[in-house]
């Protein structure tokens, strides 16, 4: 573990009674944080407890309202970016900074490109990231565009973009949200290599497994109060839930026996085309019944998402055929799949689940808007409107609480998530895809979201669930549909399910391992 290569004699961060406000509600009260050198130091909290904020100011995009930041022992005033970036401090955030056309190297050295007289000298700055690449192990392909690439990529570039600048300090905000099992262990070891070279790791996080295998010390906030530091071998992840929500939180859960009824999602040899044209769905055939919650298990890249957009209208599919309760909605756009009984929780809740620039109450009228009670005539019921989103925000959790008219773009991602599934799940449709709906939420938050899928099922709606998380495939399923090369390979009954042979199945390989 990273754990010999911390020197408890060094603080390199010392974050002292940080107070911030934004206006009358208090974000960080009187918070206390000591980072030293080659530690890796996880904040834990639920959603909009505080942790993005806090970070924010060590970074200098906040300045706090009252206390004090020392980096190695030397009390900064974090005005603005350039401020931390002098003191060696560098930030990668929950959705990357990157320019989408631009090359890996392009990114990296933006704004510090080197010069030959007047013209950009682009050769050196492409040697110049091929050696801190080499230097500190994350393999990247300089030339490669970043709208080709993967997340676990673009997270590589991120990181190697705060190394290139000087970074010893390194601030990771929800640095797994969107990485597949396998980034997420290269995520561990890129980590654990660079504190081996000295650098200082903060990750702000929710994801107790992931503390228990990557953190040494761990710094709890629960509404925007300091709780504890503790050291992260000395508890288990049920006391970390514990101290993180104030209360016991059950990683079970609860789903009665019941018969399946008859077919609400019926796919048939469906066959569609990635974006770069190539065919990635590749004749595959899927039902979803009434009262029944069907996983669906791979490894990214294996056709999933684009077999969700097909089915929701997002991408046009190349022959197939896709009925809800009966109707054709094979390449048919979105709206007429929700009128037939189609409710998504998408992959991307920035750019198909919200409207950032709206706010939370209109978010949660997207699709009915034009129904009763919520307009008449073509005239919005603005009573309706906030009556109906103050009673999503108090039953779904969504914080900070009374804040019906804040844009969705202000709210922290796990806060976007929950705005979406209270949209869905409320719209009350015959089938409900939720693709990583868990995505970026902390465990207390998981459970609520996991007890309104159940009830969907429970109410006899077919359930289409598409998730990165075997944990959350395996609790939750009636029955698994392994996908593997754009094909459904095998079908196994939830219960039954182990997660070798699941994962044997989403390599490719057989149940028996032959």
């Amino acid at each position: 573990m990273a754990r010999e290569y911390v020197d408890m004699s060094t603080p390199v961060i010392e974050m002292r009674n940080i107070v911030k406000k934004f206006g009358d509600f208090t974000a960080n009260d009187n918070i206390n944080l000591t980072v030293h050198k080659g530690e890796i130091h996880a904040i834990l909290g639920e959603n909009g407890a505080g942790k993005s904020t806090l970070m924010n100011q060590l970074y200098g995009l906040l300045k706090p309202t009252s206390g004090q930041i020392l980096v190695n022992g030397k009390k900064i005033e974090m005005n603005n970016p350039r401020d931390a970036i002098a003191a060696g401090i560098g930030m990668v955030h929950q959705h990357f900074m990157l320019i989408q056309p631009f090359t890996v190297t392009e990114n990296i050295v933006l704004g510090t490109e080197p010069t030959k007289g007047p013209a950009l000298d682009m050769v050196t700055a492409r040697k110049n990231v091929e050696e801190i690449s080499r230097r500190y192990g994350l393999a990247i392909d300089p030339d490669a565009r970043i709208e080709d690439i993967s997340v676990g990529m673009q997270q590589r570039v991120e990181i190697l973009k705060a190394l290139y600048r000087g970074a010893d300090i390194l601030i990771l905000d929800e640095p797994t949200s969107s990485l597949t099992p396998q980034e997420i262990e290269e995520l561990i070891e890129i980590m654990r290599s660079l504190t081996k070279d000295g650098k200082s790791i903060i990750i702000i996080t929710h994801k107790l497994k992931e503390i228990k295998a990557a953190a040494d010390f761990c710094t709890i906030i629960r509404q925007g109060r300091y709780i504890d530091t503790v050291d992260v071998e000395k508890v288990s992840e049920t006391e970390l839930a514990s101290m993180m929500v104030g209360r016991s939180v059950t990683f079970t859960v609860d789903k009665p026996e019941q018969q399946p009824g008859e077919v609400v999602l019926d796919v048939k040899a469906l066959h569609c085309n990635d974006y770069r044209g190539v065919e990635i769905v590749k004749g595959l055939d899927l039902q979803v019944r009434r009262g029944e919650i069907v996983g669906i298990a791979g490894i990214d890249g294996n056709g999933q998402t684009e077999l969700v957009e097909v089915i929701t209208g997002l991408r046009k599919g190349t022959s197939g055929q896709i009925c809800v309760n009966g109707a054709d909605v094979f390449n048919k756009p979105p709206r007429f799949g929700f009128d037939h009984g189609v409710s998504s929780i998408p992959a991307d809740r920035q750019k198909h689940g919200l409207i950032l620039d709206f706010s939370i109450e209109d978010n949660l009228i997207l699709q009915n808007y034009e129904e009763q009670p919520y307009s008449k005539n073509h005239i919005f019921n603005r009573d309706a409107i906030f009556t109906h989103a103050t009673e999503s925000i108090q039953n779904y959790d969504i914080r900070p609480q009374h804040s019906e008219r804040r844009t969705a773009g202000t709210l922290s991602g796990g806060n976007q998530q929950k705005v979406i599934i209270a949209r869905e799940v409320q719209n009350d449709k015959d089938l409900l895809i939720a693709v990583n709906p868990t995505r970026g939420l902390d465990v207390g938050a998981i459970e609520y979201v996991h007890k309104y899928i159940v009830e969907q099922r429970n109410k006899g709606k077919a359930v289409l669930l598409v998730s990165f998380e075997l944990d959350e495939i395996m609790s939750l399923s009636d029955k698994i549909d392994v996908i593997y090369n754009g094909r459904i390979v095998a079908s196994v009954p939830g219960k039954e399910a182990t997660e070798n042979q699941l994962g044997l199945l989403m390599a490719g390989g057989k149940a028996d391992g032959k």
